[in-house]
């Protein structure tokens, strides 16, 4: 496999941290495989800062009013009736055009919907000459993601592969989650010096809380559940959000963490990671053998990414703080815990989404 002479374009956004990840770690495996690559975020190719308007509501929604997100997506993601073009398609576009005539790309990769949305009509129009392949970084695929102007479609999760075929009518191949090669099989390393830095002792059964990058969700509930049950000590993870982790600080049980640089690391020391947000943490933990709960998951994609992940039987879905408990008792169980981990890890049989991007180039 080899992509020398390669000029790819990849269009992410810096709504949280999971769609730039996936956009770092793709560039860097392409990159390694001799292509030229540039990643861009299509935020910033909106014009009069409404990228950083979108960005700044979706976050304040996500943080202060879910139930209005949750209207949002319903409306305009997945209703039957919902457009099935972003009003922000045009206003990106002409950017899109300008950023391509001064460096043609062979190809345009996006992983973010919006930048699927801009590439898609382009290429429909006939203005877009490089090849458009979305590389989808939701495990549940609303219809924003499914322009039929994209020649092609990378999803993470295989059994949304017929319905995204059917809806846009474009080969679609399942591809291998894009995470670090540090969290695979990371589950069998020791950490005495992670627990220590953290302030966890030896035999402390630790349960990671994750709200993402910006520390959404009620975790602090989820954290008393965990630490009420006596069984566990919850290590919440309040990403980036320095006013969360401030206010946590005081939790009678349990840890409080900022950003973690070493997530591996914490992983192969924890017995289950309880996620609300169904992105790439879960698919990390996936690489890295560590089962998943999924309990109160963030609106919209989060509660139906959460959703799609238990009918995949890759998670364990938590309806209410018993079911938490009793999921995480479960876990202890070996057999149980190995078919959990080893549904999530058979994800990484497919092939990795770079091999998929390079082993036939489309034409149209």
């Amino acid at each position: 496999m080899n992509a020398e002479g390669r000029r790819l374009l990849i269009i992410s956004a810096g709504m949280g941290a999971g769609h730039d990840a996936v956009a770092a770690e793709l560039a860097r495996r392409l990159a390694r495989l001799g292509a030229d690559v540039q990643v861009v975020d299509v935020l910033h190719l909106l014009p009069l800062r409404l990228g950083r308007l979108l960005r700044g509501s979706y976050h304040w929604m996500i943080r202060r009013a879910p139930w209005l997100y949750e209207v949002i997506y319903r409306v305009f993601f997945v209703a039957k009736r919902a457009p099935t073009v972003s009003p922000l398609t045009a206003l990106a576009g002409s950017r899109l055009l300008r950023l391509v005539a001064r460096r043609p790309p062979d190809e345009v990769i996006s992983t973010f919907h919006v930048a699927a949305q801009v590439a898609g009509a382009l290429r429909r129009r006939g203005r877009l000459a490089a090849t458009s392949t979305v590389l989808v970084t939701d495990f549940a695929v609303h219809r924003l993601w499914l322009h039929p102007g994209n020649d092609r479609y990378l999803c993470p999760n295989p059994a949304t592969v017929p319905r995204v075929a059917a809806l846009t009518g474009r080969p679609v191949s399942a591809h291998a989650p894009v995470v670090r090669p540090a969290f695979l099989g990371c589950g069998g390393r020791t950490g005495a010096a992670v627990r220590a830095r953290i302030g966890a002792a030896p035999g402390d059964r630790l349960v990671l809380i994750s709200s993402g990058s910006w520390g959404v969700g009620d975790i602090a509930e989820t954290a008393r559940i965990v630490a009420r049950s006596g069984r566990y000590v919850p290590v919440v993870l309040c990403g980036r959000n320095a006013e969360l982790r401030r206010r946590l600080a005081g939790l009678p049980a349990g840890l409080v963490l900022g950003w973690q640089e070493d997530m591996p690391a914490l992983m192969a020391q924890a017995h289950a990671l309880v996620d609300n947000g169904a992105g790439l943490t879960c698919e990390e933990a996936f690489a890295a053998g560590l089962p998943v709960v999924s309990y109160r998951p963030i609106p919209g994609h989060g509660r139906d990414g959460a959703l799609a992940m238990a009918r995949a039987e890759v998670t364990v879905h938590a309806p209410d703080a018993a079911a938490l408990v009793r999921a995480l008792a479960q876990l202890e169980d070996v057999r149980r815990r190995e078919r959990l981990v080893s549904r999530a890890s058979a994800l990484f049989h497919a092939e990795p989404a770079e091999a998929v991007l390079l082993s036939a180039p489309l034409r149209r």
